[in-house]
C-alpha cells in the first residue's frame, strides 16, 4: 500500500546507514532483496534477526560473491532493479564487477546508491570511521557539549542516519524523478560528511552574522540559554524548556510562578546566571510527572525528558500509534504519514540467508538454477 510500492531495490548488506536507507524504503512499499555475503550465514555472534530492525521488512539471500556465477546472478538481478544500495568502501564494488560501469551495462536506468562516510574520493574516501569521526570534521561534534567540556557525541542521528541515511533517501528519490524525464539512471554519492555540511546551513549562517559563539554552550541552541535546557526535577527527572519567543517566555514564568519575581531580562546575557539558577532551584521543587501536570500542553515549550524505554508510553505517542510490536519486539513505526498511500512494515528482518530461495524466486530466477546455485555454494541457504 505504501507510496513506492512497485519500486524494486537490491541492497547490498553493510552496517548503520544503508540498512537504515533500505528499511525506510521497505516500509514506503519498495521490494527490497537484501544480499548477504556467503560467510554471514551462520556466523559465530549472529544475534536473533528480531531484534534487528534496520533490517526489517526484507528478505536476505546469500551469495559467494567471489565466485563469478554470484556475481552474475546479482547482474541478472540488476537487469530488474530500479535502485542499488552499496556502502562499501571506494572500489569494492568495481572490483567485484558490480560497480556503476558494469551494472549499467545491463541496466542503464538503474539509479546507483554508494553510501559512506568520507565520499568516493578525496584523502580521507580510504580510511575506517564511524560517526564521530564523519561528524567531526564537519564542525557539529565541535558545537555539540557543554560550556567548558569536551564535545558530546550525539548518538549515531547526526551522521549515520541524519548525514548518511536521510541524504541518500533524497538523492535516490530525486534521481527517479529525473530518470522520468531521461530515461537513465546514475550514481548518486552519499557521503556522511556532505549530508552533515549540508545539515549545518543554518549554524553557517548564524555565524557569518556573528549570531552564533564558535564555542560550545555559549548559543541558544546548544544549552548556553537558561531558557532553552533541560533541568533535574525533585524525583531525580529532568525536564525541557524551550520558550525562545517572548510571548512564550511570558506565558511560562506566569505558569510557574516566576512573572512577579523581578527577573532579570531573558535576552541579557549578564541575567542568566541567575535566571539559570533560579529555574534550577525551582524544577527541584516538583517530580517531572508534576511539572508535566502543569506545564504540558501549553504553550511554555515544555516537555518531560523520556527515557527510549519511556518514550512508548508517553500518552502523544499511544494516541498517533507511533510505535508497534513486530514478532514481539517494540519499535517505530514507519514515518512519515500518507493521506492515502498507507506506509507499513513488511515483516520482522531474516537471518542472513534465510530467504535465499524464495528470494530469488521472488525476483524471477528458476527454481533449478536457483537449487544449482545452492549445490554449488554459490548461493546459501540458512536453515530456517
Amino acid at each position: 500500500m505504501g507510496p513506492l510500492k512497485g519500486l524494486k531495490v537490491i541492497e547490498m548488506a553493510g552496517i548503520g546507514p544503508g540498512p537504515f536507507c533500505a528499511m525506510m524504503l521497505s516500509d514506503m512499499g519498495a521490494e527490497v532483496l537484501r544480499i548477504d555475503r556467503a560467510d554471514a550465514v551462520g556466523a559465530k555472534g549472529e544475534r536473533d534477526p528480531r531484534f534487528e530492525v534496520l533490517n526489517r521488512g526484507r528478505p536476505s539471500i546469500a551469495l559467494d560473491l567471489k565466485k563469478p556465477q554470484a556475481v552474475e546472478t546479482v547482474r541478472r538481478l540488476v537487469q530488474q532493479a530500479d535502485v542499488l544500495i552499496e556502502g562499501f568502501r571506494p572500489g569494492v564494488m568495481e572490483r567485484l564487477g558490480l560497480g556503476p560501469e558494469d551494472c549499467a551495462k545491463v541496466n542503464p536506468k538503474l539509479v546507483y546508491g554508494r553510501i559512506t562516510g568520507w565520499g568516493q574520493d578525496g584523502p580521507l574516501s580510504q580510511a575506517a570511521g564511524h560517526d564521530i569521526n564523519y561528524i567531526a570534521i564537519t564542525g557539529a561534534l565541535h558545537a555539540i557539549g557543554r560550556a567548558g567540556g569536551a564535545p558530546v557525541p550525539p548518538l549515531n542521528l547526526i551522521g549515520d542516519f541524519g548525514g548518511g541515511s536521510l541524504y541518500m533517501l533524497f538523492g535516490i528519490l530525486c534521481a527517479l524523478w529525473e530518470r522520468e524525464r531521461s530515461g537513465k539512471g546514475q550514481v548518486v554519492d552519499a557521503a556522511i560528511v556532505d549530508g552533515v555540511n549540508s545539515l549545518s546551513s543554518f549554524l553557517f549562517g548564524a555565524l557569518a552574522r556573528k549570531g552564533w559563539v564558535n564555542e560550545r554552550g555559549k548559543n541558544v541552541l546548544d544549552g548556553g540559554r537558561p531558557w532553552y535546557d533541560s533541568y533535574e526535577t525533585k524525583d531525580g527527572g529532568y525536564i525541557c524548556i524551550g520558550p525562545i519567543e517572548a510571548r512564550f517566555y511570558q506565558l511560562f514564568l506566569e505558569k510557574v510562578g516566576l512573572a512577579d519575581a523581578g527577573l532579570p531580562d531573558q535576552n541579557d546575557p549578564a541575567g542568566w546566571p541567575v535566571l539559570r539558577e533560579r529555574f534550577t532551584a525551582l524544577f527541584k521543587t516538583r517530580t517531572r510527572d508534576e511539572w508535566c501536570a502543569l506545564l504540558e500542553s501549553t504553550d511554555a515549550c515544555f516537555a518531560p525528558v523520556l527515557s527510549p524505554l519511556e518514550a512508548p508510553l508517553h500518552p502523544h505517542n499511544v494516541a498517533r500509534g507511533n510505535f508497534t510490536e513486530v514478532d514481539g519486539v517494540l519499535q517505530p513505526v514507519p514515518a512519515p504519514r500518507f493521506s492515502r498511500t498507507k506506509p507499513e512494515i513488511a515483516g520482522p528482518a531474516s537471518r542472513a540467508g534465510q530467504k535465499t530461495r524464495a528470494g530469488l524466486a521472488q525476483w524471477g530466477i528458476p527454481e533449478n538454477e536457483i537449487q544449482a546455485l545452492i549445490d554449488d555454494k554459490v548461493a546459501i541457504q540458512a536453515a530456517v
